[in-house]
Order: structure tokens, then C-alpha cells, then sequence
């Protein structure tokens, strides 16, 4: 399994955009846009805190230190890392610092990750990456699942619908 770049909002700054703002301007006076993955989630014990999360970020540098964690055999603890520091308890992804903590969480070193995420390293191939998932004209959102770079499933999925679109690939 690998994670490849693609931002929901690559218009953002790079220090991301206050999310009460966001919300506004996405769903305006809608209370609530995200009860139902709230309820869903604490189902299969997920303690979503959306009021938690302050900043919108732009992910380049959170897809850069994917990139990076791919390379040192980390992506999915990374992965896993990111959703639940940004979902569980509002971390800013746009803060270097704090994306190097996530890293030093899932057995990354800290030091390391942050002399690379103030470089520009990778930079241009995530950039590259998900201008090309963008403009395949398949994939809109997020999560989107390619299996075996054949079939895609998007959206969240039952465990079943994913198996089916898994086994598609391999006839």
C-alpha cells in the first residue's frame, strides 16, 4: 500500500487558513457538516474532534513528509500518525515543528524530518504528483482507493465494496 499526494484545497497558503473561516465559505451557516462522520466514526472507535482543529492546512509539506516516510519504510505509521493528530486532537499540519513530532511518533527521527521539511526537497515531485491525480479526471476527493493501477473506488467504503473492487483488479 502507498500514499500518493493529493490536496483537497492546493489553493490554500502555505500556513493554511483559520477553519471557522473555511467552514464558512464551504457549507456556510450548516451546523454540524460533520456530525454524521462524527457518529459514524466513534462506531468503530474513532474519537473524531473536528471543534479541536483551528487551522485548514495546506498539505504539501504533510504529502512531502509522506513522501519522505516512504522512502525510510514509515509511510503507513506516518499516515496513521498524521490522521490522528490532525482528526483526534486538531494538530496544525502546517507547522513544521509539529509535523516532525507526528514523525518522531511513528519512529521517524524528529531532527532529521525537520532539516528535510525546511528544505525543498520533493517539493516539485508532490507538487508534480498531484497535479497529475488531478488532472487524470478520476479523482475529485478523498479517500480514493486504486487497486493494482487498475480499478478506483472512491469515497469512503463498506470493507466488502473495497474487497470487490480488489479482487476486479486481479482477474
Amino acid at each position: 500500500m502507498r500514499w500518493l499526494p493529493f490536496q483537497l484545497n492546493p489553493q490554500l497558503p502555505a500556513d493554511g487558513v483559520p477553519r471557522a473561516d473555511y467552514l464558512e465559505r464551504k457549507f456556510g451557516n450548516r451546523k454540524g457538516a460533520y456530525e454524521r462522520v462524527a457518529a459514524v466514526g466513534k462506531t468503530v472507535g474513532i474519537p473524531f474532534a473536528f471543534d479541536r482543529i483551528t487551522v485548514q492546512p495546506n498539505t504539501v509539506n504533510a504529502h512531502r513528509l509522506l513522501t519522505y516516510a516512504d522512502r525510510e519504510g514509515r509511510q503507513d505509521a506516518v499516515a496513521e500518525a498524521l490522521f490522528r493528530a490532525y482528526f483526534t486532537q486538531g494538530a496544525d499540519l502546517t507547522d513544521p515543528a509539529r509535523l516532525a513530532s507526528i514523525a518522531g511518533e511513528a519512529g521517524l527521527d524528529p531532527a532529521t524530518v525537520a532539516a528535510y521539511l525546511a528544505s525543498d526537497q520533493d517539493r516539485a515531485e508532490v507538487l508534480e504528483a498531484d497535479g497529475n491525480a488531478r488532472n487524470s479526471g478520476m479523482i475529485d476527493g478523498v479517500p480514493f482507493f486504486i487497486f493494482n493501477r487498475k480499478v478506483g473506488v472512491p469515497g469512503a467504503q463498506e470493507a466488502t465494496a473495497l474487497l470487490d473492487a480488489l479482487e476486479q483488479s486481479l482477474a
